[in-house]
C-alpha cells in the first residue's frame, strides 16, 4: 500500500494548474487563490498617526509632570493639522496624521483641559509615543499578498488597506459530481427496502463549494455500464475533475472502474489510511467537441470514507488547480493532550474523530466506524495516528482541526 505522502506526491505531480485568470472587484474576491501578487501602491500608514485620542506635542516641550501647553489646533480623523507651534500642543483624534513639529502624543487620560483652552499634561512622554510611523504596516511597492494566496476576509481587507479594488485570480474549478448505485434514493423519496438516502451526493457538493468550485451535479446514475460510461462522457466535457464516491471495485455491479478505462484511465491504489483505504485517480477523455481531459477522483464509499478522504486528498487536488503553493503532506498538526486511550494499533495510519472538551484534552467519538457519519459532526478535528502507535490518556498527540482541513 502507498503512504498518504506518496499518494498526495503522484496527485499533485501530475495535475498542473488550471491556465485561465479572471479579474475580480476585491468585494466579490473572498475565497478565491490570487494568480497575481498584490503589491501596495502607498505606504501604510501613509503618514505619521496618532493611535490614541489626546494631544500631540514635541517631547522636549514637557519635561516634567504637570506642564500646561496652549491648545493650538483640533485634529480630528481625516483632516490635516497645521504645523504645530514650538511649545504648545494639539488635540487629536486616533487615526489622525501628527502635525509637522509634534513628536509624541499623551492620551487623553493623562491630561486635563484647563477652563482657559490650555491643557496641563500629567506624564512625560517620550518621542515617537502613541505615534504610528508612517509605512510601519506596509511599504509601498511591497508585495503584501503573494500569487497562490487563497483569500480571507483579512486578506481582502488587506488588499483593500492598499489600494487594489480589483484581484487577479484563478478561474474557479469546475468539478462534476455524481453518484452510483441503484440503492441510492435522495431525501424526500420513499425509503424502499434495501435502499439508502445518498448522503455522499451532499456531504461532497458541500466540500466543492467550501473551495471554491463550481459544482455540476449529475444526480444519481443507474448501475449500468452503458449509462456510466455517458455519465463520465457528459461530466468530462463540462468539467476539470470529476469526483465519484463509491463503485470502483471488482464487483458485478461496480460500474466505475470499467467505465473509466474505457473512457480514459484509471489507477487504482490502495492508500495506508484509516478510514479510506481505497482511492481511484485517471482521467476520462473529453468528446470530439472538446480537447483534453478531465482529471477523475473515485472516492471510498462509507460516508466517512469519503469525507476523510476528500478532506486528505482532494483537497490539496483543488488548491493545486487553483495554483496555491501546496506540497504532499497534511497541514501543520497541534500537539493536544489525548483524552482516552488507544489500546489496539492499526498497521495503517489512522485518523480517528476528536472533539476538544472543556479542559482541552480531546475526546475520542465512542463509534469510529466509517459507516458513522455523525462522528464528523460530534467531532471538531481528527487525531493523525501513526501506524502501530498506541495512546495512553495524557499523551501529547497530533490533531488536525477540521478548520485547518478545510481552509
Amino acid at each position: 500500500m502507498l503512504t498518504l505522502e506518496e499518494a498526495l506526491t503522484r496527485l499533485l505531480r501530475a495535475v498542473r494548474p488550471l491556465p485561465e485568470v479572471e479579474r475580480l472587484a476585491t468585494f466579490d474576491a473572498l475565497g478565491r487563490v490570487l494568480a497575481e501578487g498584490v503589491s501596495s501602491l502607498l505606504d501604510v500608514p501613509p503618514a505619521d498617526n496618532t493611535s490614541m485620542d489626546g494631544y500631540a506635542l514635541r517631547a522636549a516641550d514637557v519635561p516634567a509632570p504637570g506642564t500646561v501647553l496652549p491648545v493650538s489646533q483640533r485634529i480630528p480623523a481625516g483632516a490635516v493639522g497645521t504645523p504645530l507651534a514650538p511649545g504648545s500642543a494639539a488635540r487629536i483624534f486616533t487615526g489622525a496624521q501628527i502635525p509637522a513639529g509634534a513628536d509624541a502624543v499623551v492620551m487623553q487620560e493623562q491630561c486635563q483641559a484647563q477652563a482657559d483652552g490650555s491643557v496641563r499634561i500629567d506624564a512625560t512622554p517620550e518621542p515617537g509615543q502613541w505615534v504610528r510611523r508612517q509605512g510601519e504596516d506596509v511599504r509601498r511597492g511591497s508585495v503584501v499578498l503573494p500569487a497562490g494566496t487563497r483569500l480571507t476576509p483579512q486578506a481582502l481587507g488587506l488588499a483593500a488597506s492598499v489600494g487594489a479594488a480589483t484581484l487577479a485570480v484563478a478561474r474557479r474549478p469546475r468539478v462534476a459530481l455524481f453518484s452510483t448505485g441503484d440503492e441510492l434514493v435522495m431525501p424526500g423519496q420513499p425509503l424502499r427496502p434495501g435502499a439508502i438516502y445518498n448522503s455522499n451526493r451532499y456531504t461532497l457538493r458541500g466540500l466543492l463549494q467550501a473551495f471554491g468550485c463550481e459544482c455540476a451535479d449529475l444526480g444519481i446514475v443507474p448501475d449500468t455500464l452503458a449509462a456510466t460510461r455517458d455519465a463520465l462522457r457528459r461530466a468530462a466535457d463540462q468539467s476539470d475533475l470529476i469526483v465519484t464516491s463509491g463503485g470502483v471495485s471488482v464487483g458485478e455491479e461496480d460500474h466505475l472502474r470499467p467505465a473509466v478505462q474505457a473512457e480514459g484511465r484509471l489507477d487504482l491504489w490502495q492508500v495506508a489510511i484509516k478510514p479510506g483505504k481505497p482511492l481511484a485517480f485517471g482521467e476520462v477523455r473529453r468528446g470530439a467537441a472538446s480537447t483534453g481531459s478531465a482529471w477523475f477522483v473515485g472516492l471510498p464509499g462509507n460516508p466517512v470514507s469519503s469525507f476523510v478522504t476528500f478532506l486528505l486528498a482532494v483537497r490539496p487536488l483543488l488548491l493545486r488547480l487553483q495554483g496555491a503553493p501546496v506540497a504532499p503532506e497534511l497541514p501543520s498538526a497541534l500537539v493536544v493532550r489525548a483524552g482516552f486511550d488507544w489500546p489496539r494499533p492499526d498497521r495503517r495510519r489512522e485518523f480517528v474523530r476528536v472533539r476538544r472538551n472543556g479542559e482541552g484534552a480531546l475526546e475520542l467519538f465512542a463509534n469510529q466506524s466509517s459507516a458513522v457519519l455523525t462522528s464528523a459532526v460530534w467531532g471538531d478535528g481528527v487525531v493523525d495516528i501513526a501506524p502501530g502507535q498506541t495512546i495512553r490518556r495524557g499523551d501529547g498527540v497530533r490533531y488536525l482541526s477540521f478548520a485547518d482541513l478545510l481552509s
